[in-house]
């Protein structure tokens, strides 16, 4: 049979590496949040689940039971054959380790699959992240990458978390550039995933010397900061990255491919028209209307987001240092051995 598990033994078991967490709950119920690292192979899927679950609520649970067995015996080779080709020690979960992982773990226990079963599911995981947060006492130093609008400094955060430094790339947990565009081309995470996510990397970097993060405001598309980051950020240390505007403006249209997402851009482009001059603003729209983006890029950075910026920096309680580059690629070797620097000074 199967062996039931707390959220502690899970964590335990995970640091070996060796283990392969399953979702099996509907792809929209796994889209929408789940355990970070987990994949999804789906007891139900969501036109299954629906019509289960419409029969427990109008007839009975044992009707939606007889239904579910129905659905379930006619995809169980192809169900059994996923968990076949999973390396490792498995564990299971559903939304409150009720009869989705129940039954999974019985039926893959009865074809010699071993798996644990993680009580409670994602529901117990959810509660155990908020209580987490709500607790989490910040260790190692903020290192606060911050300069203009396209200065590059997410592209930096993920090139050093390559190299190993110890990074909380935000931006990447939230699906979200951080501005009024930031939604452009990619598809947000809400607040429970980013929360996941969030929670998992502390804890990873929780005893490293400093942590490297993005100046970031306070809300980040759909999620919103915990109040205890908002702090070590603002109290941490500065390093500010100065870029030529050309050089700014070419890594935009790199990242945001303003060309294959040009409604999205005039729709976020029309959020902030009201507070920019309207001389400038007609300009501005008028250029993104005829696909001349650098031009829009630069009347924005010079109309709204530099002067943005420079309030922004009002929020910080150490004198900053500065990065003077001509480019990212240099701007990046200049950080490193900032930090570098920074290390053998404590030492």
């Amino acid at each position: 049979m199967f062996q039931d598990i707390t959220i502690e033994e899970l964590l335990e078991l995970r640091k070996s590496k060796e283990l392969t967490l399953v979702d099996v709950r509907s792809p929209s119920e796994y889209a929408e949040a789940t355990i970070p690292g987990s994949v999804n192979i789906p007891f139900f899927d969501d036109e299954e689940r629906a019509a289960v679950g419409t029969l427990y609520k109008q007839v009975s649970s044992q009707a939606a039971k007889e239904k579910g067995l129905e659905i379930i015996a006619a995809k169980l080779p192809q169900f059994v054959q996923q968990f076949q080709q999973l390396p490792g020690r498995k564990a299971v979960f559903c939304w409150r380790g009720g009869m989705r992982s129940k039954s999974s773990a019985t039926v893959l226990s009865l074809m010699d699959i071993h798996v644990y079963r993680l009580k409670g599911g994602v529901r117990a995981y959810r509660n155990w992240v908020i209580d987490r947060l709500e607790h989490f006492s910040m260790e190692p130093e903020c290192i606060v990458l911050n300069g203009y609008t396209g200065t590059g400094k997410t592209k930096i955060l993920r090139a050093l978390a390559e190299r190993h430094y110890p990074v909380l790339d935000l931006e990447s947990m939230a699906r979200h550039r951080g501005s009024i565009f930031g939604q452009v081309g990619l598809s947000p995470n809400n607040q429970k995933s980013f929360e996941a996510q969030l929670l998992e990397k502390l804890l990873e970097v929780q005893h490293a010397p400093y942590v490297l993060v993005e100046a970031e405001s306070r809300r980040i598309g759909k999620v919103v900061l915990p109040e205890f980051l908002i702090e070590a950020k603002q109290k941490g240390r500065q390093i500010i990255i100065q870029l030529p505007v050309a050089e700014r403006v070419r890594h935009i249209m790199e990242e945001y491919v303003p060309h294959l997402h040009k409604e999205q851009c005039l729709e976020a482009f029309h959020n902030i028209k009201k507070r920019i001059h309207t001389p400038v603003a007609r300009q501005i729209e008028e250029a993104l209307q005829q696909n001349y983006f650098e031009e829009a890029i630069t009347l924005l950075l010079a109309h709204y987001y530099d002067p943005r910026y420079e309030h922004a920096q009002q929020e910080y309680e150490k004198e900053p240092l500065i990065i003077v580059a001509g480019s990212i690629d240099e701007a990046q070797e200049l950080v490193m051995e900032l930090l570098d620097q920074l290390i053998t000074a404590k030492q």
